[in-house]
């Protein structure tokens, strides 16, 4: 993977973290690191199911494929904040 490649990556993963965030109601108890790290993921699982229910590649922007990213964000950022919070009470 090239530097750009790697960068691409980072900055998707910051915006689906991000929004991934924004769309679970209250607080989440995880840095904007671990945030990151869960937007990253959840992008490359996205893809991948947006890829198995072929939609991953239109003409346009990939709504649907951003869609299925948020969603497993939010997900994961549920899975992690619950985690987290469990490990501190």
């Amino acid at each position: 993977m090239a530097v750009s490649g790697i960068i691409s990556a980072v900055i998707v993963g910051i915006v689906i973290g991000a929004l991934g965030r924004l769309v679970v109601p209250g607080r989440q108890n995880i840095g904007i690191l671990l945030t990151m790290l869960i937007g990253v993921v959840a992008a490359l699982i996205g893809t991948a199911i947006a890829g198995a229910l072929g939609v991953a590649d239109t003409r346009g922007v990939d709504w649907i494929e951003l869609i299925i990213q948020v969603v497993v964000a939010a997900v994961g950022v549920i899975l992690v904040s619950g985690l987290a919070g469990r490990r501190r009470a």
